[in-house]
């Protein structure tokens, strides 16, 4: 629901034989965009435009991607497709476009030889569009798992999600989610884990990560497997882009919310900020509006994900008579 903040569009290409895929948000033209890091196992390319004192204050695109580190070469495609529209920071002999790209790690579910590369990344610029788009297990939310503390033969199908909020006197605030976490999607009010670790492999009873870290259970290893919960806000609010980066720290909350644990030494959580500076507003109320919109576009990543047969979703769990 990104998309109904005029003027911003947003691509898919997700391959549903691999389970890999990527999503690409196209900017307008002056867009500001930041970003805040929380997780320690981050994946990325062409942050420091996001930065202070970067010579370059406009973002052209963000890019969001399956195949680990692998799939930074999807970014490769964005700037081609970008750069033949015209697109991107005038060097004079040509333009080069800004994609800020953050990664998860998917390559556990399907087949790790193949990764998103710079067709895939062209493609998804090729599907973008200004229209609603649907939920779940796309783009780069198709390898998309969540709750692996006890590995990935125990977790559950994770996804993309999106929302909208609409904030006062004309302030439009939407997100994008691709949720790919260690820990357990709950929800924020009951407490209620929705997606996450299974006590086996066969069952489709929750472990409850948290209160198996409080037993001292811990990953053993830190090759297998990785993950990340990415998040896009998109706004017309007008931003600087020291303001976007407060903002997306602020939005970090969305996520401290709902996945337990979050922010983890396996995790690269990453959230990017991209504002068409349209709309003067109070930093806390943006900021409340990002925070809201992101939570609820990490709940209905999970609601709305199908396992694509792989591992167990949302969906089959609570419609499944064996879950109390």
């Amino acid at each position: 629901m990104i998309t109904l903040v005029p003027d911003f569009a947003l691509g898919h290409a997700s391959d549903f034989k691999n389970i890999t895929g990527c999503s690409v948000i196209l900017c307008p033209p002056g867009t500001v965009g930041s970003a805040d890091i929380r997780g320690s196992a981050s994946g990325t390319r062409q942050m420091e435009a996001l930065m202070g004192f970067h010579l370059v204050n406009e973002v052209h695109a963000v890019l969001i991607t399956g195949g680990s580190a692998f799939g930074l070469d999807a970014a490769g495609g964005v700037m081609e497709f970008l750069e033949e529209k015209g697109q991107g920071f005038d060097v004079a002999i040509t333009r080069v476009p800004i994609v800020p790209t953050a990664v998860i790690y998917d390559l556990s579910l399907g087949n790790c030889r193949v990764r998103p590369d710079k067709a895939m990344g062209y493609a998804a610029c090729q599907a973008a569009r200004r229209e609603v788009q649907g939920d779940g297990s796309i783009g780069a939310g198709t390898g998309a798992s969540v709750g692996k503390l006890l590995g990935i033969r125990q977790a559950t199908k994770g996804g993309l999600g999106s929302s909208f909020l609409a904030g006062p006197n004309g302030l439009l605030v939407g997100a994008l989610a691709v949720v790919n976490a260690l820990g357990d999607v709950v929800d924020p009010e009951s407490g209620r884990i929705l997606a996450g670790a299974r006590v086996s492999p066969e069952s489709w009873e929750f472990a409850d990560s948290i209160a198996l870290l409080r037993q001292g259970v811990v990953r053993q290893r830190f090759g297998e497997p990785s993950n990340t919960t990415i998040g896009v806000v998109v706004t017309n609010a007008r931003l600087t882009r020291e303001e976007a980066q407060k903002i997306a720290q602020m939005a970090h909350n969305g996520l401290a919310r709902c996945i337990r644990p979050v922010h983890t030494l396996f995790d690269g959580d990453v959230v990017f900020v991209l504002a068409k500076p349209e709309i003067p507003v109070d930093l806390h109320i943006i900021g409340l509006l990002a925070e809201t919109a992101l939570q609820q576009a990490i709940l209905n990543a999970v609601k709305t994900a199908p396992g694509l047969g792989v591992l167990p979703s949302h969906r089959d769990i609570f419609a499944d008579s064996r879950k109390p």
